[in-house]
């Protein structure tokens, strides 16, 4: 059943009647021409939005074409087109905007062979990139946060909640693969930059995620909840440095429940014939507070989510597409932090294996199949049930609060939620030690050059992890473990990170970064065991174990935040923690998401981790993978 909401928000539709900008490409010039002189403006109640080009005219000679590197770095006079976005707003109200392109006239070149990039221009003059270089295309829906209509291309989306102005950069060039070998000379190609914006308070995100599915998406409501379905729906949220999924919405209460869209550890859920989690490794994992834990590095958890919420975790053995609605009456657990059980997957698409919480891995959820199994899903998306002592994937799951709103975003993969009081912009010299858990940083050179957050283990610094394990011409590289299970500096792997890869993965700009001695925790995690083990003596977590190793680079340990894939298994292989499993074998992570323990001859992959130094901070992003920080070391 999908909800409709009146929508009382005031529509601004800069329709670049608003022609501000018809960018004329041919091989005799490149040209940058406009309708009129005198800037556009349309201002309604205490809102008003300009969008204007700093000159009338820019022409280009000979546009041919042109390789990213050169395109992307034009500065001559009529080489760019510059303009302007901005606002003045009274009160607490937010407006969502949207730049893009929209092909006009009858142009002779294809636009396949044309490329557009955005940026913005900072105070100092240099330029933040917004859009990486990309070929003309249309978007095919519409974009109801922003207005903008199907048939155009978007080229960034943002918001304004005080008054303010941006300007941007627009570059457009032919593309080197384009051969204009017989083609007769004198193409051309024109586009129409508009913006679109919605004048709008910003709303809960149980209305938004609602309102605005998109794509393929629908809702069920059982009466309790209403669950968003289909294969692609647009729910995604970014919380605390990760992406989420929003699943349903508590009708009464209007919390709204999220789910990791990737995986985050890979831990045991508990002893074999365990498979309560009330008490369980799981639950110790998800609501520590600490910095080993899930909950310990959410921003500001009392703030934005349920933490005494109720989780269903009733047994149940009956088969995917036949599960009921658990009782009220049932087992529940009163948390901050859970799993999804295994009827609120079911209802996400009808009990199909194609649904949008069908991410490619095996994790685990939080229903019990029996005294001796617990629900699981696998990569494929059907429902089995395995030994709690088994070492799966987690995707944690949490209730925002009723009184979360979304302040940005169009609910899409690229372009996800963003929630009041998470949204942060302008963090030019943060220091990266105040940042999350999960956020993307430019880290390393070339294809290994993305990373993330792990942790604030050692205080006052960051530790990191690369977002896969290494490539070498984009193939995934290998390396036995060593000769015994003990990680160290002089070991094979250890030996590799420590040299190799601070030689050729990294230059001096970034090692300068890295402390040069760090603590790596070595404890064995035997079968069914806790997490915990692989840093403290036991389970109270209070005394960390002797078994360490110092060294500038290693790997992340079993059931470390970020040590599960979070990515789809195509983009990921097998890869090393430094965790023993025993005396002969060491655990490694699959790309499906599972983890188990190989001998330290075999070949995995490499993820190295690292701590960087408390004085690393932010020179722009805003640490989401399409936009990750890039950082600098100060004195």
């Amino acid at each position: 059943m999908k909800t409709k909401k009146k929508e009382n928000i005031i529509i601004i539709v800069i329709l670049v009647v608003m022609l501000l900008a018809i960018i004329g490409v041919s091989y005799a010039a490149f040209n940058f021409s406009k309708q009129g002189s005198v800037p556009n403006k349309i201002t309604t109640g205490s809102i008003t939005m300009t969008y204007t080009e700093s000159d009338n005219t820019i022409s280009l000679s000979n546009a041919l074409p042109t390789t990213d590197e050169t395109g992307t770095t034009r500065l001559k006079e009529g080489e760019y087109f510059d303009f302007t976005v901005s606002s003045e707003i009274t009160g607490e109200v937010n407006i969502n905007y949207e730049i893009s392109a929209k092909e006009v006239g009858e142009g002779t070149i294809d636009g396949s062979n044309i490329k557009l990039y955005l940026t913005r221009l900072k105070d100092d003059g240099t330029e933040e990139q917004l859009m990486s270089p990309e070929t003309y295309n249309e978007e095919s829906t519409s974009n109801a946060f922003t207005g903008r209509p199907a048939g155009e291309m978007s080229l960034y989306t943002s918001s304004m909640n005080s008054s303010e102005s941006n300007n941007y950069r627009l570059r457009m060039y032919v593309t080197e693969e384009y051969n204009p070998q017989g083609d007769g000379g004198g193409l051309t190609f024109k586009v129409q930059v508009n913006v679109y914006g919605k004048d709008r308070a910003s709303e809960p995100v149980s209305d938004v995620v609602l309102e605005n599915l998109g794509n393929n998406g629908d809702t069920f409501d059982d009466g309790t909840d209403t669950f968003i379905t289909g294969t692609d729906p647009n729910n995604y949220i970014w919380y605390s440095g990760k992406l989420w999924r929003a699943v349903s919405v508590n009708n009464d209460a209007k919390t709204t429940k999220l789910v990791t869209q990737w995986n985050i550890s890979a831990i045991s859920y508990n002893p074999e014939n365990q498979t309560a989690f009330e008490g369980s490794y799981m639950e110790d994992w998800l609501n520590d507070t600490t910095v080993d834990g899930f909950l310990g590095n959410l921003r500001e958890p009392e703030k934005f989510i349920v933490t005494d919420a109720k989780w269903n975790a009733t047994m149940d053995d009956r088969e995917l597409g036949s599960i009921t609605r658990p009782s009220d009456d049932g087992t529940i657990v009163e948390d901050a932090v859970g799993l999804l059980n295994v009827y609120e997957y079911q209802s996400s698409n009808n009990a199909g294996t194609d649904g949008y919480l069908n991410n490619g891995l095996w994790w685990w959820t939080l229903t019990p199949y029996s005294t001796s199994l617990v629900w699981i899903v696998s990569s494929g998306g059907s429902a089995n049930y395995y030994n709690p002592a088994a070492v799966y994937v987690v995707r944690p799951s949490l209730n925002l609060k009723s009184n979360v709103r979304i302040v940005n975003g169009d609910g899409t993969i690229d372009n996800p939620y963003r929630l009041n009081g998470d949204n942060d912009t302008n963090l030019s010299g943060t220091l990266l030690s105040s940042r999350y858990s999960g956020e993307y940083i430019r880290f390393g050179n070339n294809e290994n050059n993305l990373y993330r957050i792990v942790s604030h283990e050692n205080g006052s610094g960051t530790k990191i992890v690369s977002e896969k394990p290494l490539k070498s011409s984009g193939t995934f590289i290998t390396s036995a473990f060593g000769s015994n299970t003990t990680f160290s500096s002089e070991n094979t792997i250890g030996a590799f990170l420590n040299g190799e890869y601070l030689t050729n993965y990294v230059d001096s700009t970034y090692r300068d970064m890295i402390e040069d001695s760090v603590i790596w925790y070595l404890g064995t995690v035997g079968s069914g065991t806790s997490y915990k083990l692989a840093k403290y003596t036991d389970t109270s977590g209070t005394t960390t174990t002797s078994n360490v190793e110092e060294s500038k680079v290693g790997l992340l340990r079993f059931g470390e935040l970020m040590s599960g894939q979070f990515d789809n298994r195509s983009n990921n292989t097998t890869y090393w923690t430094l965790t023993p499993y025993s005396s002969s074998s060491v655990w490694n992570v699959d790309r499906y998401g599972s983890a188990s323990d190989y001998y330290p001859s075999s070949a995995n992959g490499v993820r190295p981790s690292m701590n960087l130094k408390s004085n690393v901070q932010i020179i722009n992003g805003d640490g989401t993978k399409n936009n990750p920080f890039t950082l600098e070391l100060v004195s």
